[in-house]
């Protein structure tokens, strides 16, 4: 068989992908591995430009459809700082993205099947329980799978890679993906029955050798992640890792963390590092890159949703705007990503050394910048980045004297 365009992978990226192009009249086809998506702890909060982004692919009303739930204000909560103070400076998260509420929220594998189910009704041809066996790129790509139990190949001038950190798309066009040193360890839970909480507010905070991010689904639910240092590996290890994960939110700074900790895990604890990484370009001959197999940005600034959406975004538009028969001209996809992911990275470093970094001059560190950030908003600009977009602040936040004066070097 031959079609117009080959995508790997059937999360959100390919999913999104091949909508986008069906709708356009492409002939597209979607290889998707797994035959149900699981809860692995992935992204599950679009920032506001990331909301943006999916209504210029005209898939936000997919998204609210499937159940996607706004956020509207947003607290930091730190040792260092009277938790009623905190609360009476939450920040409103409305003020972001022209007509966008605030961040979105959608749990993952909700947000997948929406997809994939657009996908379908767009036109794509969608195959699931898909094993895929070779890839050629070069002149004349193809893929070799295996689906039913029997052997395919189809061909296309293109394929797309959006099978996420361990592409094989990636692998078979030859790019190399540079990744930075891990900073610490992350984990994520799905809690039910959060009550007392108001369901429309943000939160993150650190206290002690713990710091927490926090952001409700709607409906007692909620999606809750953790940092602390690389060098206690095992903290949340074993059977009661999940209601140690929890108790660990019980923080003075934070009072109501209490109806997290009251929750009821309703999802694997799985932990990794939190770190950044990038691809030496996200396009090669005969193929394209979105999403994670492109390169991710340090989770500690939950982009990754976001991310994903300008890529297809972009990806998409190229593709529409090529004549039939010639080759897409990647390059400008390629230059606008390598500047939003180096500046994306800059800012996750700032605001991992601010909030998951602990002890005494980890303390006296943010207790400084909360301070200093008050009298000077210039200070803060990193966090207007992550829900703005990077290029809505000015270059010089990413340069090296304003990233010391924020962390205090």
């Amino acid at each position: 068989m031959t079609y117009d365009i080959i995508i790997v992978g059937g999360g959100i990226g390919g999913s999104a992908l091949a909508t986008v192009m069906a709708r356009a009249g492409r002939s597209v086809l979607l290889l998707e591995k797994t035959l149900a998506y699981e809860d692995k702890v992935r992204g599950e909060w679009i920032s506001p430009w990331g909301v943006t982004e999916t209504r210029r692919l005209a898939l936000y009303d997919t998204l609210v459809a499937a159940g996607g739930h706004h956020l509207t204000s947003h607290v930091t909560y730190d040792e260092t700082r009277d938790p009623a103070k905190a609360e009476a400076s939450a920040l409103p998260l409305g003020m972001f993205a022209p007509d966008v509420p605030g961040p979105l929220c959608i749990r993952h594998p909700v947000h997948c099947q929406a997809l994939f189910d657009a996908a379908a009704a767009a036109g794509a041809t969608i195959l699931r329980g898909v094993t895929v066996n070779e890839i050629s790129l070069g002149a004349a790509p193809s893929v070799t799978y295996t689906h039913d139990g029997a052997a395919c190949t189809a061909h296309a001038p293109l394929v797309v890679g959006a099978e996420g950190r361990q592409s094989a798309v990636r692998r078979a066009a030859g790019l190399t993906l540079h990744q930075d040193k891990p900073h610490h360890w992350f984990a994520g839970l799905l809690v039910d029955g959060v009550a007392d909480w108001d369901e429309t507010r943000q939160a993150i905070g650190t206290e002690e050798d713990f710091a927490f991010l926090a952001f409700p689904q709607g409906a007692g639910r909620m999606r809750v992640y953790g940092g602390w240092d690389l060098a206690a590996k095992t903290r949340f290890a074993g059977k009661d890792g999940p209601q140690r994960f929890l108790d660990a939110f019980r923080m003075k700074s934070a009072p109501h963390n209490e109806a997290i900790a009251q929750g009821t895990p309703a999802s694997p604890l799985l932990a990794y590092y939190n770190n950044s990484s990038a691809a030496d370009r996200p396009y090669a001959d005969g193929a394209v890159l979105v999403g994670d197999a492109a390169g991710w940005n340090d989770p500690i600034l939950g982009l990754g949703l976001s991310i994903t959406y300008r890529d297809v975004r972009l990806v998409s538009d190229i593709l529409k705007e090529t004549a039939a028969g010639r080759a897409p001209d990647f390059r400008p996809y390629a230059e606008e990503r390598a500047e939003r992911m180096r500046r994306l990275r800059i800012a996750a470093e700032m605001q991992a050394t601010l909030d998951m970094e602990f002890g005494e001059n980890a303390r006296a560190r943010r207790r400084r910048y909360h301070e200093a950030s008050a009298a000077d908003p210039m200070l803060g600009l990193h966090g207007v980045a992550t829900l703005a977009g990077p290029e809505a602040v000015p270059a010089e936040i990413f340069e090296p004297a304003h990233v010391a004066r924020v962390v205090g070097a």
